[in-house]
């Protein structure tokens, strides 16, 4: 139960860490908006590279970059419920065996 506290505060520590991140990058561009649970409002084009890496190549780098990170948050945020659940489960258990 210990551990699954740590792995929690752990995760809770790496969520804020990659929310920064995502915050950072929404300073560098108005074009992405305020948003930190979606990707950047511009679409991406299937295949090696985009079309709007012929107009904006900067912002298809940061943009490339942000979503990234996006990802990377949504990765954290689904083990943490894994992991949450499984320190319920060790509560309850805990609780019901006495």
């Amino acid at each position: 139960m210990f551990l699954g506290f740590v792995t929690l505060f752990i995760i809770y520590l790496l969520h804020k860490y990659i929310t920064a991140w995502i915050r950072y990058y929404n300073q560098t561009d108005e074009r992405f908006g305020n948003s930190i649970w979606r990707w950047s409002y511009d679409y991406q084009v299937k295949g090696v590279r985009d079309i709007s890496d012929l107009d904006d190549k900067e912002f298809v780098k940061k943009r490339r970059i942000r979503n990234r990170t996006v990802s990377f948050m949504y990765w954290n945020f689904f083990i943490g419920f894994t992991v949450s659940m499984y320190l319920i489960s060790d509560v309850l258990m805990f609780i019901l065996s006495n």
